[in-house]
């Protein structure tokens, strides 16, 4: 992609964008800028990628034909007020904000403003991100389509209707944070039963990325993959009877509901 691509805040999620976008190698350098409040992530991001560092959001509404709001919901209209001058109808205005809604930001800017809202996660980082993007009426199909090949430089993206955000959010988005902490707890039991943490965190991964892997890859339901290791009187139907005695299946969906409620009531 040749279109100039503008960071206005540069955080978590923000960093792995650029750090997504740059390892893929279809994101010249040249073309991405960012403006943080903070200098020294700033100076970090500068040094790792050699990408462009401005002195303003209005710098960066300015300069870049494509602007991604990398910033905490809470401080949206802030940003807004401070670019909405400078932003018109040439340029795409990208969202990655839990609970604030394309009618929100339209709101916000108080004019015509082609609007594409995406969702991605960190994963992205090591060009593994799960993304998901919706338009407004003034976007057009070619808008979308080009955010969605951005976005499928540091990963997979799907178009989805606005109404599922939350949902996304709760089974992508946020999800990493839940497998992060299984990997950590498989890892705290195997070094329970005498393993090296090195080589408990290790094998942990692998047997993550492994399953995951055979579900996107054998196409089979997820069920019938977990009976097929599930031998009778076997070690792991024993271990799948404790998960559900403890409320496994059920304790993640619960998260999941809870994560969705906050992120349909988040501004």
């Amino acid at each position: 992609m040749s279109k100039t691509i503008g960071f206005i805040g540069c955080g978590n999620m923000g960093s792995a964008m650029v750090g997504g976008m740059i390892k893929s190698g279809n994101i010249d350098k040249k073309n991405i800028f960012i403006f943080d409040h903070s200098s020294k992530k700033s100076s970090y991001l500068k040094e790792i990628y050699g990408i462009n560092i401005v002195k303003s959001n209005k710098e960066i509404a300015s300069e870049c034909e494509i602007i991604i709001l990398s910033v905490k919901p809470n401080i949206y209209k802030e940003v807004i007020e401070e670019i909405r001058d400078i932003v018109d109808e040439k340029k795409i205005v990208v969202t990655i904000a839990a609970g604030q809604t394309i009618a929100d930001v339209e709101k916000m800017f108080n004019k015509p403003v082609r609007i594409i809202r995406t969702m991605p996660n960190t994963p992205a980082l090591v060009g593994e991100g799960m993304s998901a993007l919706c338009k407004n009426e003034l976007a057009t199909k070619e808008d979308l389509e080009d955010i969605k090949v951005l976005f499928e430089s540091f990963g997979e993206a799907e178009i989805i209707k606005e109404d599922l955000i939350d949902a996304f959010i709760a089974v992508s988005g946020s999800s990493p944070a839940y497998v992060f902490m299984f990997i950590e707890a498989l890892a705290d039991g195997a070094v329970l039963e005498g393993m090296p943490r090195d080589k408990a965190y290790k094998m942990a991964c692998q047997a993550v990325l492994g399953s995951a892997k055979m579900v996107m890859e054998s196409g089979e339901h997820p069920g019938k993959l977990k009976d097929n290791v599930c031998s009778p009187g076997g070690t792991t139907i024993e271990a799948v009877a404790e998960l559900e005695s403890k409320g496994f299946k059920s304790a993640v969906i619960s998260a999941m509901r809870k994560c969705a409620h906050k992120s349909r009531y988040m501004k």
